[in-house]
């Protein structure tokens, strides 16, 4: 079971760094052009924001448990991603016509929530 939490540990926080550095590190323009029509819901500040978290989301999942050093924080980064997941799920549903990007929210937010449960409860660090 240890395995497969890090295992899905590693994908998440790949995503979420990736998608949180584009925030960034993109213009608000850029980002609608690329098609994410959900920034145009959003002010510049609040999608670098939102970046800055999930890049933070990314890098709680792996530092603590891999250094050992606060390892009750990569649980309570996973927590933080699933609130952010269900953030980004409404946004979308309000929005209709984004079912992908739902359905892509809701698996995140199910694999953040197998970190949370299996390193608070199932295998912690």
């Amino acid at each position: 079971m240890n395995i497969a939490v890090w295992i899905v540990q590693g994908i998440l926080a790949f995503v979420f760094f990736m998608a949180g550095f584009m925030k960034i590190s993109q213009p608000k323009e850029t980002l609608i052009e690329k098609g994410m029509g959900y920034a145009e819901d959003f002010s510049a500040g609040q999608l670098r924001l939102i970046g800055i978290l999930e890049v933070l989301g990314a890098i709680g999942l792996i530092l603590p448990a891999l250094t050992g050093i606060l390892p009750i924080l990569t649980p309570i980064a996973a927590v933080g991603l699933i609130l952010t997941m269900t953030g980004a799920a409404f946004t979308h549903a309000r929005r209709g016509g984004e079912i992908q990007m739902l359905v892509i929210n809701i698996v995140l937010l199910a694999l953040a929530f197998f970190v949370a449960y299996g390193r608070f409860l199932v295998v912690p660090l």
